[in-house]
């Protein structure tokens, strides 16, 4: 007889999801740069983005992860090769144990506009790219600022420089891996300096069938619990994922079909976290945790999945006209006890110390109680001081009522604190 399907309410499928992002509970230890690592590996990936109004996305998915660690411990992982970067989601960090997995998957499957350029340029600039590689080869890794432009066109790859459309090119290909970065900028090597271990790499690669099915579990484990519509999104498989796609992993009992309440769809959970699973269904699994998520963390970047499992509407604004602006510029949403109670938008002002709140809303029809507010005055403060930026400014607040809250709050941590 089939087993009965497990059912778990909206909070208890929240509650395992932030499980397995890492973000159920305050950090119960101090940051170290393994725990960094590691926090990338549950993950499966961590996006890269250049934007710094506050810290980089990167530094800032971790950060809501870790608590207060020296940013340069991700640079150093990098460096040290117990990461390198990919084109993925995006382009993203992933742990190098994954580095055959992903390199056969771009070479054979995946499809990005990034990859879709490079191949272009392999076909109609390659002696360029040969030239390019034979000076790496004979002088060592370059940064795209070691060359200078030759002229003022503009190209289709957001205005770069030759040199720098060939090396991405080249890092596409992998060809050229990115051995590390300076002050953010890729510095890019040869791959075999760069990995090794790619000497010694079956030739081959894996087969696509069984790239596939990885990616798909991974996307489970880092999701906790998902729709097969969500699925592709994670790794930026194609096509989108049915559930008629999902029967022989979960005949196979890799993974396990459960219902949510309020879902017309069936949701999947990973075996490997039937444990949680069951927790989650008993109430054991209890969000705690108060943190500013960046718009490029892994629980926010799909914007679907983020509506169903949060009821929170979310658009980043960055790219839009300020005039047409709702919330602002990078706009940061509020994690609370596996809710999303808000969002803020915020600027760190770093050479004056000063921690920019420039708007924050509560969700529209929320209240937040005392406690909420507390907490979330908290979660700002340990930011800013993360930052370098001691000092929080606030400009305004939706409703208007959260500011005299917030500002006394923040005036009996900062008691606390030079108590």
């Amino acid at each position: 007889m089939p087993m009965p399907v497990i059912t778990l309410t909206l909070a208890q499928a929240r509650a395992l999801h932030l499980a397995a992002q890492g973000l159920l509970a305050p950090p119960a230890q101090l940051a170290t740069p393994a725990a960094l690592c590691a926090c990338i590996a549950r993950m499966g990936l961590l996006q890269i983005d250049t934007i710094h109004v506050v810290a980089r996305s990167p530094y800032l998915v971790l950060f809501s992860r870790l608590g207060p660690y020296p940013m340069h411990w991700l640079d150093e992982a990098l460096a040290t090769g117990q990461l390198f970067e990919t084109w993925a989601h995006e382009a993203c960090f992933a742990p190098m144990a994954d580095l055959l997995l992903h390199r056969s998957y771009n070479q054979q499957a995946r499809q990005h506009w990034g990859l879709a350029s490079a191949r272009h340029s392999h076909i109609h600039q390659r002696a360029h790219l040969d030239q390019l590689l034979l000076h790496i080869r004979q002088n060592g890794a370059v940064k795209s600022s070691d060359f200078t432009r030759q002229d003022d066109r503009t190209s289709a790859w957001w205005g770069w420089k030759d040199e720098k459309r060939w090396l991405e090119a080249l890092f596409a290909s992998g060809e050229l891996m990115v051995a590390r970065r300076e002050k953010f900028q890729r510095v890019y090597d040869l791959a075999e300096r760069v990995a090794p271990q790619l000497a010694t790499a079956p030739a081959a690669g894996l087969a696509p069938d069984a790239i596939r099915q990885q990616f798909i579990e991974r996307s489970v484990t880092a999701l906790g619990v998902t729709q097969a519509r969500w699925i592709h999104d994670y790794f930026r498989l194609k096509p989108r994922l049915k559930d008629a796609d999902l029967a022989a992993l979960v005949e196979a009992g890799a993974l396990l079909r459960v219902a949510v309440q309020g879902w017309d769809q069936p949701a999947y959970v990973h075996a490997s976290q039937a444990d949680w699973l069951q927790q989650a269904v008993a109430g054991q699994l209890q969000a705690r945790h108060t943190a500013l998520l960046s718009p490029f963390d892994p629980v926010v970047w799909d914007r679907e999945r983020l509506a169903t499992l949060f009821d929170f509407d979310y658009r980043l604004e960055c790219y839009t006209p300020e005039p047409k602006r709702v919330h602002g510029y990078f706009v940061l949403p509020i994690l609370h006890a596996g809710e999303l109670i808000g969002r803020l938008d915020a600027k760190a002002h770093r050479a004056q110390g000063v921690f920019e709140v420039k708007s924050l809303s509560a969700q529209p029809g929320r209240r937040w109680s005392e406690a909420q507010s507390l907490a979330v005055a908290k979660a700002i403060w340990r930011c800013a001081q993360w930052h370098g930026t001691p000092e929080v400014q606030l400009t305004g607040t939706r409703p208007a009522n959260l500011a005299p809250t917030l500002r006394r709050a923040w005036r009996e941590i900062r008691k606390e604190s030079a108590g």
